[in-house]
């Protein structure tokens, strides 16, 4: 594999840390800036609603300068936006330093799923975007337990600091290792906004949410899963979210790679259909841990595996709009994580069982299926002139 794909997944999970990273630590970070936990979650709620937005449109904007020199911008930007939450005295600065790095976060990691589409061949093109992947789903997951242990020894503003130093270190290499990429055919604004006409890649990235959306429905909840269900306490608990975590990073290499061998078409519509599946049992798995850490398992590496083939897809599927689509399908992942913890949310309230959450979980990813299945019966005339071709990797 392309060495410069390595060093965009690394900077890729620089950028990705700074999202979910509050996650553990916001009882800490609310009784140091003197407010409730409810309004200090908004530091998550609200960088996720702005990455949402900002990946198209900064793209968009963007359009005509060169992807590297955008690239080092970017991350500089980031770093500045890290360093003042180091240094912020209130939450109104925290939650401004959080909107910088939302919205530079969200354009560098778009930039690496864009450029390392353009530097690899596209034979590879789905492997490579796996490792992006890796990066994206081993900062997401890893973020909470690694915000959680810097805090406890240095202090939760010190998780931000070393993020920011991570931050150079990506700076440099990307500086050494990657050469100028060509910006390609720039679009205006209208025009990117026009691709979403486009039923067929429309209803991939409603796929891609609802899968997301299915996940967090249990996902969100699933420390009380666990409590309810195994009786774990919080030491098996984290053993339990190490394994899944470590599984999502894995997943993300096996939905590219069995991209490259079947095929990215059959790789999306396997993947959500096991995925589905994976949810409506695991409620009848908690009768024996082994067996259940062994099905969650496989549920946390099919929880990161459709991007890869996703991604794939919809390059294939319009390759004019490839970029933007790419960012679009980025944005409808953090939709689906909002949409299902507020699905998981309802659930609870109306059943008093978390349990339930997993079956409907199952049902809302059969939602992502029947989207998959739509936009692959879609015949467009960009599509008719791709014939995929599944690699032989071996």
């Amino acid at each position: 594999m392309d060495f410069r794909v390595f060093i965009l997944a690394i900077s890729t999970i620089t950028v990705g840390l700074v999202e979910l990273i509050v996650g553990g630590i916001l009882p800490i970070i609310a009784d140091d800036l003197n407010i409730s936990i409810g309004t200090a979650g908004q530091l998550i709620s609200v960088y996720a609603l702005v990455f949402a937005i900002a990946g198209p449109v900064l793209l968009s904007l963007t359009a005509k300068v060169e992807r590297k020199k955008l690239y080092l911008i970017t991350i500089s930007v980031f770093f500045l936006g890290n360093i003042m939450t180091y240094f912020s005295p209130n939450f109104t600065f925290v939650m401004i330093a959080r909107i910088i790095t939302s919205m530079s976060g969200a354009l560098a990691i778009v930039l690496s799923l864009t450029i390392t589409a353009r530097i690899v061949d596209a034979p590879s093109r789905a492997k490579a975007l796996g490792y992006i992947v890796m990066g994206i789903s081993s900062s997401l997951v890893l973020g909470v337990p690694l915000g959680i242990l810097i805090t406890n020894a240095f202090g939760w503003r010190s998780v931000f600091l070393g993020i920011a130093v991570l931050s150079i270190g990506s700076f440099i290499l990307i500086s050494i290792y990657l050469e100028k990429v060509p910006i390609g055919e720039a679009q205006p604004l209208s025009a990117q906004i026009k691709a979403l006409g486009n039923k067929k890649i429309v209803f991939a990235h409603l796929a891609t949410m609802f899968m997301l959306a299915g996940h967090y429905t249990i996902y969100a909840y699933f420390t009380p899963f666990l409590e309810t269900n195994l009786h774990l306490n919080q030491y098996w608990i984290s053993i339990c979210y190490f394994l899944f975590g470590i599984s999502a990073v894995g997943g993300g290499a096996f939905g590219g790679n069995l991209a490259n061998w079947i095929g990215s078409k059959k790789s999306i519509l396997i993947i959500i259909g096991a995925f589905a599946l994976i949810l409506f049992v695991l409620p009848y798995t908690t009768f024996s841990f082994p067996f259940f850490i062994v099905v969650m398992m496989i549920w946390g590496a099919l929880s990161w595996s459709l991007a890869p083939p996703q991604q794939d897809y919809i390059i294939q599927s319009d390759p004019v709009s490839s970029d933007i689509h790419q960012s679009f399908n980025n944005s409808a992942l953090q939709i689906g994580i909002a949409v299902g913890s507020g699905i998981g949310a309802v659930v609870l309230g109306k059943t008093d069982s978390v349990t339930s959450t997993a079956t409907v979980g199952g049902f809302v990813v059969m939602i992502a299926f029947l989207c998959a299945v739509i936009s692959l019966s879609i015949v467009s005339g960009k599509s008719k002139q791709v014939k995929e071709t599944p690699v032989d990797t071996h």
